[in-house]
């Protein structure tokens, strides 16, 4: 899955396993801290719906910026170009901006604990069921993937052994969660955001100083990899080729609607943040200000890819030397002194751990939530679930240890998460925005068109793609297609299924259709009593539609630069 070149090892000293050990002890300090305010499940799971938005807001992006993200982007970047950046501006600020503006109402109002909590409320417990268990494999799939990463990455720069990388990492993870529940793992997100940036800045303004600047790196790239290795459209017409692979088409649809609007909008282990916040104001502020640096994260995430293409031009190209996944620690090793390298190395830890924790804290509420108590153990006492979160919570964290493995024949590991997006987060997409928009859609619609499109996604990559039966160039432009036929197939289904079984009555629907309205979604909690309205959230610029508008914009603004 990530295979680092020998000879990466980093020159750290005494001083950078300094800054690396006071991490992990603010890291453990926040879950004690955050422990005094768990007295109850909902404390656990979902910090007692009391958090700020700026804190949900930065916890969001970072439950999202994990080492996974950074190593992955960064190897996209050194290995398709520019043509990364449709992963955020097209392929999230847009789906972001939907989630605060349309669902949250829908989420936060009904006052569900989870996603697949929603399905059970809109089509009933067969979706449910097949959701919340699809969910929860996918996140320990994921959660694997980040701690058997860094101890990976962590063997190569600092030459620890792999079990004690992921001993180390497993422990403080399942600690600072265990101990504190989701506020521990929030706020420790927003810590590792600030970690992350004071890592990436510095690497990438010296990587640029290093190779001329833009214009020097624009240079270089241009003369060796062709003008459109920087521009983000050139070379995406229908029958044209280029590194990505992919088509104006395929992105557009393919990336941008219905992989994105499927991960953002449906995956738990972000929506989750925005549950946990401490009104409806707030939750739909939440992915609203995340989109603000998520739309600048690619200057230090894809350009250090790009850098590292010209400082290392073999990067990639043979299978015993530099690979891909090389691009970020290549440049630790090469351009970072002693104290800021331990920064550096901090901060790779601090996004690995960024995003197992968002992860593992989904995982245990929805194993436990929509699965445990569900299903298995009905109606025991409140203290009873609170202790089979924590039980769950080093389960999942051990499933996490054995689950990444499997993903070890992906040189480029956001090929292999992008895979789990379109087998999972596609589907649970079409049922959700066909549920939410269509009063008719039935019961059984919701279930067979999400079991369909999960399968449909699965047969076309696995058969179609992998066994040759169709011809696409890349593992990206595979994943695009392959979301693409899970949509389409869905919904199809879906639309079959309910023009023969019978809808769900109307009065059952309030606040999980669009154009009807739940008590919440009128500043009401679920018994008609006025919830309190935090003080300054009729302010201007706390508007959603203000904040959400502005960063489409500003993403679109961004395209300019590199679209001529």
């Amino acid at each position: 899955m990530i295979t680092l070149a020998e000879g990466l090892r980093l020159p750290t000293n005494a001083l950078d396993y300094t800054i690396l050990a006071l991490y992990f002890i603010v890291v453990l300090g926040i879950g004690f801290a955050a422990r005094r305010s768990v007295r109850t499940s909902l404390d656990f799971f979902l910090s007692g719906r009391s958090l700020p938005a700026w804190v949900t807001g930065l916890a969001f992006v970072a439950a999202n910026l994990g080492a996974t993200e950074i190593l992955g982007m960064a190897a996209n970047g050194a290995q398709y170009g520019t043509y990364t950046v449709h992963w955020y501006w097209i392929g999230a600020i847009p789906a972001m901006v939907f989630l605060g503006l349309v669902m949250m109402p829908f989420y936060y109002s009904s006052k569900v604990r989870s996603v697949p909590e929603f399905l059970l409320h809109r089509f009933g417990p067969s979706s449910h069921l097949l959701s919340s268990v699809i969910f929860a494999v996918s996140s320990v799939l994921i959660a694997g993937v980040n701690l058997y990463a860094m101890a990976i990455v962590l063997q190569a720069l600092l030459g620890w052994p792999q079990w004690v990388a992921i001993v180390v990492a497993g422990f403080f993870v399942l600690a600072y969660i265990t101990i504190g529940g989701l506020s521990s793992a929030i706020y420790n997100e927003v810590l590792q955001f600030f970690v992350i940036l004071a890592a990436l800045i510095p690497l990438t303004v010296v990587g640029l100083k290093r190779v001329g600047g833009w214009d020097g790196l624009n240079h270089s790239l241009s003369s060796s990899h062709g003008e459109a290795f920087l521009t983000a459209w050139k070379g995406t017409g229908i029958g044209e080729s280029n590194p990505l692979g992919a088509n104006w088409l395929t992105i557009v649809l393919g990336l941008g609607f219905v992989m994105s609007f499927g991960y953002w909008t449906t995956n738990f282990a972000e929506v989750q943040r925005a549950l946990s916040a401490k009104n409806l104001s707030a939750a739909r502020r939440t992915p609203l200000i995340a989109a603000f640096p998520k739309v600048l994260i690619p200057m230090v995430v894809i350009v250090p890819g790009l850098i590292a293409l010209v400082m290392e031009p073999t990067l990639g190209k043979s299978a015993d030397g530099l690979q891909y996944n090389d691009a970020i620690p290549v440049l630790m090793r090469d351009l970072l002194p002693n104290g800021v390298l331990g920064i550096a190395v901090t901060g790779l830890p601090a996004a690995f751990m960024a995003g197992m924790a968002a992860n593992v804290s989904s995982f245990n509420t929805v194993f436990t939530h929509d699965i445990w108590a569900a299903y298995l153990k009905k109606g025991r006492a409140d203290a009873y679930y609170l202790a089979t979160g924590r039980v769950v919570t080093a389960v999942g964290v051990l499933i996490g240890m054995g689950t990444a493995f499997i993903a070890s024949s992906f040189s480029n590991i956001m090929n292999y998460l992008q895979t789990l997006f379109s087998f999972f987060n596609v589907p649970l997409f079409v049922v959700f925005v066909i549920g939410m928009f269509w009063k008719r859609t039935s019961a059984a619609a919701g279930f067979w068109g999400l079991l369909s499109g999960t399968v449909a996604a699965m047969v076309n990559y696995f058969w179609f793609y992998q066994q040759g039966v169709i011809s696409l160039p890349s593992d990206q432009g595979a994943n695009f297609v392959s979301s693409i036929v899970a949509f389409v197939v869905g919904a199809l289904v879906m639309v079959a299924v309910t023009l023969v079984t019978k809808p769900k009555p109307a009065d059952s629907l309030a606040g999980l259709v669009y154009g009807t309205r739940s008590p919440g979604m009128d500043g009401r909690d679920v018994d008609g009593r006025e919830e309190p309205a935090a003080e300054g959230d009729d302010a201007w610029y706390r508007k959603p539609a203000l904040l959400g508008w502005g960063a489409v914009v500003l993403a679109a603004a961004c395209y300019v630069p590199f679209s001529f």
